[in-house]
């Protein structure tokens, strides 16, 4: 990690895209600006945690199986007639 020092008004560049300005102090509390490019998420860290966390509980949770198809039946491609002015191909 690299730690730097900064006063108000002095600013930090990384990658030459996101510049992260101090903005000013209350008492034990930093104010920062960042500009980065909108590509770039910027979290504080609580909200990134809590994003990763429903992300991988997303992952984890069972999901509904579809049911199968029992043999035998046609399909729905099978049952719309040709020439009804749809895209064949998309079915």
């Amino acid at each position: 990690m690299l730690i730097l020092s900064r006063k108000p008004g002095e600013s930090i560049v990384i990658d030459g895209r996101i510049i992260i300005k101090i903005m000013r102090l209350e008492g034990d509390v930093v104010k920062i600006g960042i500009d980065a490019p909108i590509e770039i998420p910027v979290h504080r860290q609580e909200v990134y945690d809590e994003i990763q966390k429903s992300n991988k509980e997303s992952l984890t949770d069972s999901r509904t199986k579809l049911p199968h198809l029992a043999a035998g039946k046609p399909d729905r491609a099978a049952s719309f007639p040709k020439g009804n002015g749809t895209n064949d191909s998309q079915y």
